[in-house]
């Protein structure tokens, strides 16, 4: 079994501000395999990289992404309130990350938010600028959106992330699914793992921290770890004899 690829969420965002060029940079320093990002729209149809569909946790900005413009957004900085104000960097648009990512030819996880449920023009240009990235998948929450990827783009790759209303036993039903993505306290488990495979699915598993013991040798479902922090995974790999 290859071993399964380590994804850092939202870059190195245990050590770096999430979804920035530092954190994206700093993971590939601590070995990551491929990165994992959030993106939302702007009001104006451009896709942006930030999780949060109001700004205020990242910005100061009580509003809302979708209701802004790309150029009201691009005035804000992001990080702590002092460090913000000083030297904060701005929110990256998906343009911006895709130009990284030619220099840094890695693994993209890109987690579609809610913001693009209103918004199947900003949806449609976002899948059209990341359909022909080897190693690329969309994820989500939001099994609608992964629908319609699927349809403008038959060839990529979706991942649904697994809420209580999934039945794990009906996912070769979801043929527009590729793969589950799931919290590791609450599905890393026998009866989903092998529900999984028994369909022909894979999963990828979040809030990784490297101290869970499965991590050498997973199950032969797993093909993904999302975590803050990469650089811990990997040496946790390493146990099991995995490079």
């Amino acid at each position: 079994m290859s071993r399964a690829l380590v994804f850092a969420h939202r870059g190195a965002s245990a050590n770096a501000i999430e979804n920035s060029l530092e954190a994206f940079d700093l993971a590939l320093e601590m070995k990551a395999d491929g990165i994992e990002l959030d993106i939302q729209t702007t009001k104006d149809n451009i896709p942006i990289v930030v999780h949060d569909l109001n700004l205020r946790r990242l910005t100061g900005k009580n509003g809302l992404v979708s209701s802004l413009s790309l150029e009201e957004i691009k005035r804000l900085r992001v990080g702590k309130l002092f460090v913000r104000r000083l030297k904060g960097p701005r929110i990256l648009t998906l343009d911006e990350l895709l130009a990284w990512h030619k220099n840094h030819l890695v693994p993209l996880n890109v987690e579609l938010k809610e913001s693009f449920l209103e918004n199947e023009i900003a949806l449609k240009i976002a899948v059209e600028k990341c359909k022909n990235i080897d190693g690329l998948h969309f994820s989500s929450f939001h099994s609608e959106l992964l629908e319609k990827a699927k349809r403008f783009a038959p060839n990529i790759e979706t991942a649904l992330i697994a809420t209580k209303f999934l039945n794990w036993d009906e996912i070769d039903q979801i043929p527009y699914i590729d793969t589950i993505h799931a919290n590791k306290s609450r599905y890393y488990k026998e009866r989903y793992l092998d529900a999984c495979l028994r369909q022909g699915k894979r999963c990828r598993f979040y809030n990784i921290n490297g101290n869970e013991k499965y991590i050498a040798s997973p199950h032969k479902a797993v093909i993904g770890w999302i975590t803050d922090y990469p650089q811990i995974v990997r040496e946790a790999q390493k146990t099991d004899g995995n490079f």
